[in-house]
């Protein structure tokens, strides 16, 4: 069942609109997870099913592609990276992605629509062509060509629209409003959280059934660090850990309504948010539709937000590469980010969340 977080309007998942008929809203969803038994985790599928007493898709030969298990490697003493560019479409969007497709392939709609900047595009589009549907992706104008050719060639359509991000959702969320079509939104709709999370059930498994003390992710629309913050309370709620780690959420500080909302005490953004270009083009979100949610799970994790300006993700990226990872520019934010943040005694993750070979150097 779906559940409006803004006014609890719910609706049964296989007929509900995209989006709370009341107030136009992301849906959550009302699931509860079963407590994932560590200690057996080693002889199961090499896939984010592997989890599956925490997912809400259930049954045999799910779609998949091979997605998660993605290499947990240190670049300090304090701060690891987990390797999520090596999914199958080279972003961790390929998490929640595989679940929507899923959901779809159970739905059977007529056609998928997916908005993206690049990345869950080009995820909807490969999940969809394993699962057999057919898709159109909108993309503003300016994305990546080599974005927009890989999401071509797993036979998805693609939709140029012209403006900045928000008018290609805009674009997206008319066309998901024709009967018949599925909207596979990696921000609406909450499955895809529910594959965003096992990034952090990965880390619990390979560390041992712990989590380190604090979990750094790159925040646009914020579902990677949505789907964290449900992972760690269902991880707490079932007893599985003790300590919940601090979200810290890292925002390029051309684009950054988040962070400035969340310093100035706001539980929601401003009517108004100033933005400028940034090479982190899949934070680029001024106006984020789970902002609430967001700010809320930041705050409730003892964490923080974090800003970097360009010539530090520039940096980033470089650093990086000559460290043998080559991350595009939105990936390396959080990495940025971290090279002048105290940390103490606390160990820290963050994400490399997307490959270089997807945009080239900044």
């Amino acid at each position: 069942m779906y559940r409006c977080p803004a006014d609890a309007t719910t609706a049964p998942v296989d007929t509900a609109p995209w989006c709370c008929p009341r107030c136009r809203g992301p849906w959550d969803l009302d699931f509860d997870a079963e407590a994932v038994p560590l200690g057996s985790l080693g002889g199961r599928v090499g896939s984010l099913w592997r989890y599956e007493e925490a997912l809400p898709l259930h049954g045999p030969v799910p779609v998949t592609l091979g997605e998660g298990r993605t290499p947990l490697v240190p670049l300090t003493d304090a701060v690891s990276a987990k390797l999520d560019f090596l999914m199958p479409t080279l972003s961790f969007k390929d998490r929640g992605a595989v679940m929507l497709a899923e959901l779809a392939r159970r739905l059977a709609p007529r056609r998928v629509v997916a908005d993206s900047s690049g990345n869950a595009g080009t995820a909807v589009a490969a999940y969809c062509a394993r699962a057999g549907l057919p898709c159109t992706v909108y993309v503003p104008a300016a994305t990546s060509a080599k974005k927009t050719e890989q999401i071509r060639a797993h036979g998805a359509r693609v939709e140029l629209v012209p403006g900045d991000r928000e008018a290609t959702a805009t674009a997206a969320r008319t066309a998901a409003d024709a009967p018949g079509t599925f909207y596979a939104s990696h921000v609406f709709n909450p499955y895809f959280l529910h594959g965003t999370k096992t990034y952090v059930y990965e880390l619990w498994e390979d560390l041992g059934g712990r989590l380190p003390e604090v979990i750094v992710v790159p925040v646009g629309n914020g579902t990677l660090l949505l789907g964290a913050s449900l992972a760690i309370a269902e991880l707490h709620s079932l007893g599985l850990i003790t300590e919940r780690p601090a979200l810290y959420a890292v925002q390029a500080e051309a684009v950054s309504p988040l962070a400035t909302a969340f310093h100035a005490g706001a539980d929601d953004l401003p009517a108004e948010t100033a933005t400028a270009p940034t090479l982190a083009e899949g934070i680029a979100i001024p106006r984020p539709p789970r902002a609430r949610q967001i700010l809320a799970a930041v705050r409730d994790s003892g964490g923080t937000f974090l800003t970097v300006p360009e010539g530090r993700i520039r940096a980033a990226q470089l650093d990086l590469a000559a460290r043998g990872l080559f991350v595009e520019p939105t990936g390396v934010a959080c990495w940025a980010a971290m090279a002048t943040e105290p940390l103490g005694a606390r160990r820290a993750v963050v994400p490399l969340c997307g490959a270089g070979a997807k945009t080239g150097l900044a």
